[in-house]
């Protein structure tokens, strides 16, 4: 780039600093940079005076940190233009003559620790010292002296107050600039700067009256400088000063653009997560944990990262488009880097240090332009680290299935976002955003074509064997929250007047701490206000006081109604439900003897139980009416589950056989919801429905829809909506008087999924399906009888609502998972099932002015325990003006599961075909808005590849396999059951389990490394065989391979495998001894055996829900169905009516060029 440069001296010539993105000066005998014109007349030294400090002209040509003037002490009332030497105007009526800011003496006077320095004007020289210079944004009182020239400035602060005799005790030899000499040995963390370093220091601590820093070294100091408060120095020799590398002065052009405002943070020790907003409700000062001594984990507002290494530029090169370079990132950079305080210590402000500039890394045009828009920077506006944005192009390759584990991209906080130095935002298994960087506009977001939206899992389990912890719990009954948006109080807030008061991170205004929030009603004492939960966490759990409850909460209520007609009989569902629920009554929560449970039996009829304390046997009472249903009597229906423990035990042992040669085919499903309903609706509790037939008889009876001849046809859809509008307005009754609903379809025969799913759709329950269960095969009966007590087992949480809050500017505007809404951002659960997930979309209404976007999702629940609680989580994302950094930020796995709660529901209300239609339009949308914003290269034939950032890489084979569930595939095959239970798993499996269902895990199992399915000694977990892309091309005929949806457990078995194989794996002599289907694989004396038996208990019982796999074995000449079903999973290839992966890509490129 060429420019009309201003007329500058001899010696002196303008070039263009590309990373500046603007124009220096160069001197070119000394190689000295600058960013102002050298035309003015004191830009050098009169030709009979010399500057005070020999290094001073040096200094001031280059670009120069802001905080440096307080280090080098040569400059008063320095404006912030960098690199000009100002000339103080001359104050009428004071008597001051004009006088340069610079105190000068002769040229051939050499500096020495004593001289008296004439300076012009009044400036009287000052004995035994140099003048004395006020750092910038110091009070007037403190006073810093220049350091002598041959000194370097420590980055660590000094003692309060150091004594004469230590202050003595340092002589600091100030030599002529032509001397040298030996720096000496210096403390740990004190190392001496030299003036070639590219590395600058904070500059030191004016007030003199700040407590010693703890925690760090004592630094020597000379007498001047201790008695001003100024920072230590270090006897560092110097000489001539050289030229400065292209390195060294591209690190000064860095520091300067990257922290404009670093003098104001240096000394700025707050607990700030926001800056408020003009207007906004102001306190008078930053309270901090040292103004109490308390001991808090400190962290620094506008903190400057430590000096770190950066990671090597990364360059992909790709098939047909030119090699894209990804920013250098730097590597180890603790956003938060907080260190303990010890107590009535005072926080300490870190040794600032830049990552060197990577000026040598090659880039190609494309990545020049992003830099010249200021969209790839490795740092933000604030200082704060970003995600660099790494271009790759979709070409014929297939995608590394380990990108699909990857974790999604950091969330990359301002500098003292936090309270303290926690982990500030928790596991994305609790809370993810689609994007780690929220765009500040609409605008903007409905330009990237990425959704906003918030996936959660507020009540996951907590699994020790993963590493989790529990979740803190405040017992103390003291909850704050803010008086106008009533955000509860998190590790994001802001404490001001001393701490008396709390800023909200979400609309700016104070709010009063509560009186007792520093008290601990255990031992009547002060408690430390940094030790609370709700300050550390952001995850926690408040017990409710009683202005939380709207009744007390109320016992766990199980009311169970099982299926008792002829299929069910068949079927053995009587018996294996009976011996399930009866095996499972010492797991079901009972604290203090609470709970209480129901058995109700229907087929054309109702049958209930009665069991009166006491009694060790249950009379049958028999309903016919099923038109007016009605409970036979008033009590002993719904009993305690302690008191008539052994009458319950006794029923469900004699259950199967009283039915095992019953004749009734018909299923009053309908009338059972009803009198079950009116036996629990005072208290609420849970309805568990086993069923093995279609609803024939009474209220909501169904028709049978299943029509093989509509599958994958247009009128498919019309079998997957609801086909009774009782399915729909019973589960809003429940709702709204606390009944949650489970399905356990469990027929052999259509039994209509799809309308008997919305019964747990609008109660926040779960749907269950074993099709063609048959309890006589060992599989099926285990595979029910887990699950069902899995349920039964888990901590459930009762009468809950759950409401997501956003900063101001950011409003949630749909959701979808299982619960119903009850106000525009209200969900109503009557039960909360564990490790189930919900999806909140989110809109930008308005411009966003804060640094961070806070969403702080609550749960107020009752545990089956009779506590009432509420569980706070709570997320801060950064904000971002650069579409570049949106897309770096992006989560593909969040952004996968938005997409399928999106596509579900289309299919639902609509049709199947808008539903494929929506997921090919908003991939092609993205795509082409991407390559129309952050690409610019072209191949060799001119067309522009199809473009992608590398952390949404996965995306494209994600949607693929959305299109491949049985939920969504086209496809003839797939009965309305299963497409209807397919979609109940998108819209509610927790990611953990989501992913694989989407992209099974594969692996051969014949050639596995021979650690694999063996215990890693260092992370206590199993080790893995390499996984494979999905795709038929790595099966081999003689192989053993697995398959790991999530759900279920496959072994595929090529016809040619070997008899050592399939005697070590099956115990068979050979192939044709096996049989395709469910089996169980036996535990044998051999290594195989034992490392297969190892890894497959480890991927079965790794993941978190209540599903227990089942493992099939698939011949490649056995079964059909199985063998479709198998390589349905192998979504990179061909399947039926859905392309592979790379016909995929190609139909996405000619509809983004088509665009």
């Amino acid at each position: 780039m060429t420019t009309n440069p201003p007329r500058l001296p001899p010696g002196w010539t303008a070039q263009w600093d590309q990373n500046a993105g603007r124009q220096v000066f160069v001197e070119q005998a000394t190689g000295r940079v600058s960013w102002n014109p050298p035309m003015m007349p004191n830009l050098r030294p009169n030709p009979t005076q010399r500057m005070a400090h020999p290094n001073a002209q040096a200094r001031m040509s280059m670009p120069v940190h802001p905080s440096a003037h307080a280090r080098t002490g040569t400059i008063s009332n320095v404006r912030p233009s960098p690199g000009r030497i100002q000339r103080t105007p001359s104050m009428g009526g004071m008597g001051h003559a004009a006088r340069n800011s610079i105190a000068t003496q002769p040229s051939n006077a050499p500096i020495r620790p004593g001289q008296r320095v004439a300076s012009g004007g009044s400036n009287a020289p000052r004995p035994n010292s140099q003048p004395i210079v006020r750092p910038i944004g110091a009070p007037k009182s403190s006073m810093i002296r220049p350091t002598p020239p041959n000194t370097s400035i420590s980055s660590r602060a000094p003692p309060p107050a150091a004594s004469a005799g230590k202050a003595a005790a340092l002589n600091v030899a100030a030599s002529a600039p032509t001397s040298a000499a030996s720096p000496p040995t210096s403390k740990a963390g004190t190392a001496p700067l030299s003036r070639r370093s590219s590395v600058p220091g904070l500059h030191a601590i004016a007030n003199p009256e700040r407590p010693q820093q703890p925690g760090l070294n004592p630094v020597m100091t000379s007498p001047q400088s201790a008695e001003a408060g100024a920072g230590p120095v270090s006897d560092s020799s110097a000489s001539s000063p050289p030229a400065m590398s292209s390195r060294t002065r591209q690190a000064a052009t860095a520091r300067r653009r990257a922290y404009p405002s670093a003098h104001m943070m240096a000394n700025s020790v707050s607990f700030a997560s926001t800056q408020p907003t003009p207007g906004a409700d102001q306190g008078s000062e930053l309270f901090t944990p040292a103004t109490l001594g308390h001991t808090p984990m400190r962290s620094v507002s506008g903190q400057i990262p430590s000096q770190v290494a950066t990671t090597p530029t990364s360059q992909r090169v790709v098939s047909t488009g030119a090699p894209t370079i990804s920013q250098p990132t730097p590597a180890g950079i603790q956003p938060n880097g907080a260190q303990p305080i010890p107590n009535g210590g005072a926080p300490s402000v870190p040794t600032a240090s830049l990552p060197p500039s990577n000026t040598d890394a090659p880039m190609n045009n494309v990545a020049a332009q992003l830099q010249q828009m200021n969209v790839g920077a490795a740092r933000s506006a604030t200082g704060r680290s970003v995600n660099p944005l790494s271009n790759v192009v979709l070409s014929q390759q297939p995608v590394n299935m380990n990108d699909v584990d990857k974790p999604p991209p950091p969330i990359e906080l301002p500098p003292g976002t936090g309270l303290v130095a926690s982990p500030q935002n928790a596991d994305p298994s609790w809370q993810r955003s689609t994007l780690n960087s929220i765009p500040t506009t609409a605008s903007m977001l409905n330009k990237s074509k990425l959704p906003l939206a918030v996936v959660l899992s507020p009540m996951r389990s907590v699994r020790e064997s993963d590493g989790d912890t529990p979740v803190p719990v405040v017992s103390d009954s003291v909850i704050a929250r803010c008086r106008r948006c009533r955000t509860y109080i998190n590790p994001f807030v802001t404490f001001v007047e001393g701490g008396h008061r709390w800023r909200c991170c979400m609309c700016n205004i104070t709010n009063e701490v509560p009186q007792l929030f520093d008290w601990n009603p255990e031992t009547n004492q002060p408690a430390d206000r940094w030790k609370r939960p709700e300050l550390l966490s952001p995850v926690v759990e408040f017990i409710a006081p009683r202005e939380y409850m709207v009744r007390p909460p109320q016992p766990p209520v199980y009311v169970f109604l099982i299926d008792v007609s002829y299929a069910a009989a068949q079927a053995g569902l009587v018996s294996a439900a009976a011996s399930t629920i009866q095996a499972s009554l010492d797991q079901i929560p009972n604290k203090d003897a609470r709970t209480r449970v129901a058995i109700i039996g229907f087929d054309t009829q109702l049958h209930f139980f009665k069991i009166a304390p006491g009694q060790e046997e249950a009379s049958l009472l028999v309903v016919s009416d099923l038109d007016d249903v009605f409970l036979p009597q008033p009590d002993h229906l719904l009993v305690n589950l302690a008191e008539c423990r052994k009458g319950l035990e006794n029923l469900l042992n004699h259950l199967g056989s009283m039915y095992e040669h019953t004749t009734s085919t018909g299923s009053a499903l309908g009338a059972a919801l009803q009198s079950a309903f009116k036996l629990i609706s005072m208290q609420g509790g849970k309805i568990e429905i086993i069923t093995a037939s279609l609803p024939s008889i009474g209220p909501g009876a169904l028709k049978h829809r299943d029509d093989p001849k509509l599958y994958g046809g247009p009128k498919e859809s019309s079998i997957l909506m609801p086909g009774s509008q009782f399915y729909k307005t019973f589960p809003i009754d429940c709702s709204r008087n606390q009944v949650s609903v489970d399905l356990w379809a469990c027929g052999a025969a259509f039994t209509d999924i799809s309308t008997l799913s919305c019964l747990p759709r609008y109660t926040g329950g779960q749907t269950f399906s074993y099709p063609q269960f048959n309890a006589q095969r060992p599989q099926d009966a285990e595979k029910f009888s887990k699950e069902l007590r899995n349920v039964l087992a888990s901590p459930v949480s009762f009468e809950a609502v759950l409401r997501l809050r956003a900063t101001r500017g950011v409003r949630p505007s749909s959701f979808h998972g299982n619960f119903f809404v009850r106000s525009s951002d209200l969900l109503a659960l009557p039960s909360v099932a564990p490790d189930q997930s919900y999806v909140i979309e989110c809109d930008i209404e308005e411009t966003i002015n804060q640094p961070i976007v806070v969403f702080q999702s609550v749960v107020l629940h009752s545990t089956s325990d009779g506590e009432r609680r509420i569980r706070v989580i709570t997320l801060a994302v950064p904000t971002t003006t650069s579409l570049s950094e949106v897309y770096a930020s992006a989560d593909p796995i969040a952004i996968t599961a938005v997409y399928a709660a999106k596509a579900v529901e289309k299919a639902l209300h609509s049709r199947l075909d808008d539903a494929r239609g929506y997921l090919r339009t908003r991939l092609a949308e993205f795509l082409y808005n991407y390559r129309a914003t952050m690409t610019n290269s072209r191949n060799a034939s001119g067309a522009q590849p199809l473009s992608i950032a590398a952390n949404l890489e996965t995306l494209p084979l994600l949607v693929l396999a959305l299109l491949r569930t049985p939920g969504l595939r086209m496809s003839a095959q797939l009965s309305p059951d299963q497409r209807a239970f397919s979609h109940t798993l998108l819209s509610t499996l927790p990611m953990q389990r989501l992913i694989p269902y989407l992209l099974p895990s594969f692996y051969a199992l014949h050639s596995m490394p021979s650690n694999a399915g063996t215990y890693d000694p260092a992370t206590q977990r199993v080790i893995l065989p390499p996984k494979m892309n999905l795709s038929s091309e790595r099966l081999e005929r003689h192989g053993l391979y697995l398959l790991d949806n999530g759900l279920d457990l496959i072994l595929w078995l090529g016809r040619a495998a070997v008899p050592n194989l399939t005697m070590d794996v099956f115990g068979a002599p050979d192939y044709a001894s096996l049989s395709s289907g469910k089996i169980s694989l036996p535990r044998l004396d051999n290594p195989m055996s034992k490392r297969l038996h190892t890894l497959l208990n480890y991927l079965g019982n790794s993941r978190r829900g209540v599903f227990a796999p089942t493992l099939y074995l698939v011949k490649e000449d056995g079964d059909a169905s199985l063998r479709l079903w198998a390589l349905s999973l192998l979504v990179e290839d061909r399947f039926e009516q859905t392309s592979g992966y790379i016909q995929f890509l190609g139909q996405i490129r000619d509809k983004v060029n088509g665009h």
